[in-house]
């Protein structure tokens, strides 16, 4: 791989700086390889187990740290707790993406990692778009810094609120659940939610306080293929809608969620009185399959102006347009704010192109959603 110009070998200045972690030697001279490409980043050191990286996180205060899930001496997830507990940084774990460790993947998170990439092979090395999207990734996990550190006290602060009113928060929860009206005539109502980097997080924590009467909500989040079913799995879980991986041809009711499968677009279909999913295997759309865009164009088509548009957290502008073309239809649409969101790539193109009525953070983006409902 050829280095950039920009590149001279001394200290790049306002590059982010990178600690890589991983036991395996050849994983660290590939992603040395592919971050040192450049000028954006700088790969300041190497870590081989999470003790070894705990000295060089003191000594080097690097802006990202790249971590293996599987880890000698001490496995990933509990090496970022202790991260995240002790020096909140951006972290992006690197999986190899096996069916198994999805649910591991997830967890890491849900603890704070800001986002996870495929290991890269010796056969990609000169694909230059996947070269392209893991250095952006890593951009973007650094440029997010002082929201990790800002994220990860606001969590703690909440999950303390949350465990002293728990009671409290359920019995509100059941209140507004009745008040939100389902039309049981004609075309109902249909949420859609698109997000990125940052999104698993940011859609669990909408969904987990949504009532079994919710409109249908579907959703296109950027997720590997090997992750996508899994992100249902955990989702249902906290929520007291039914979360699933969308299928061809599945109806779609309210009360229930619908996600897009890791490598499929998802478009709705009318089915007489309703609607079913419709996946597509087209090519990426602005670099993604699902992307957030053609969902919202189809949701815009189909549903109009009883639809609701949610655009969190994520890199890039995937799902502004789509957004615009919503509101243009009639739907009210919702982008999250600045503060709140991890990257605000997407939701902030959204507000730049005024595709967002409102603009809100994530922790009042459900009230809305139960208020237009």
């Amino acid at each position: 791989m050829k280095k950039s110009d920009a590149f001279t070998g001394e200290k790049i200045v306002n590059a982010a700086r990178v600690l890589i972690v991983d036991d395996d030697r050849l994983m660290q001279r590939l992603l040395s390889e592919i971050f040192n490409s450049s000028d954006k980043l700088e790969v300041v050191g190497t870590a081989s187990d999470p003790y070894e990286a705990r000295q060089l996180i003191k000594r080097l205060d690097p802006d990202v740290v790249t971590l293996d899930v599987v880890m000698p001496k001490m496995d990933g997830l509990t090496f970022l707790d202790k991260i995240m507990r002790l020096k909140p940084t951006p972290v992006v774990m690197v999986s190899s993406l096996v069916e198994d460790r999805a649910s591991v993947a997830l967890e890491a998170m849900e603890m704070g990692a800001i986002d996870v990439i495929a290991k890269p092979k010796l056969d990609r090395m000169h694909d230059l778009a996947y070269v392209e999207e893991i250095i952006e990734k890593i951009v973007n996990a650094a440029s997010a810094r002082s929201k990790v550190q800002s994220i990860q006290l606001a969590h703690k602060s909440r999950s303390i609120q949350n465990a002293s009113n728990a009671r409290v928060d359920l019995s509100y929860k059941q209140q507004l659940g009745s008040q939100s009206g389902v039309q049981s005539k004609g075309l109902q109502p249909i949420i859609a939610i698109g997000a990125s980097t940052g999104g698993t997080v940011a859609i669990t924590d909408v969904l987990k306080h949504l009532p079994s009467t919710t409109p249908a909500i579907v959703i296109a989040q950027h997720i590997p293929e090997a992750f996508s079913g899994q992100f249902a799995v955990r989702a249902n879980k906290i929520t007291a809608m039914e979360v699933c991986e969308a299928q061809h041809g599945q109806p779609i009711l309210p009360g229930h969620v619908y996600v897009a499968p890791g490598d499929k677009h998802l478009l709705i279909e009318r089915d007489g009185n309703g609607y079913r999913c419709k996946l597509d295997d087209g090519p990426p759309v602005n670099r993604h399959r699902p992307s957030v865009d053609v969902l919202f164009r189809t949701v815009a088509e189909i549903v109009g102006s009883k639809a609701v548009g949610v655009l969190l957290t994520g890199m890039g502008k995937d799902g502004a347009i789509g957004l615009k073309e919503m509101k243009d239809a009639g739907a009210s649409t919702i982008a999250q704010d600045e503060e709140s969101s991890v990257v605000w790539g997407m939701p902030g193109s959204a507000v730049a192109i005024g595709a967002a009525i409102m603009v809100e953070p994530l922790n009042q983006i459900y009230a809305r959603l139960m208020e237009l409902g």
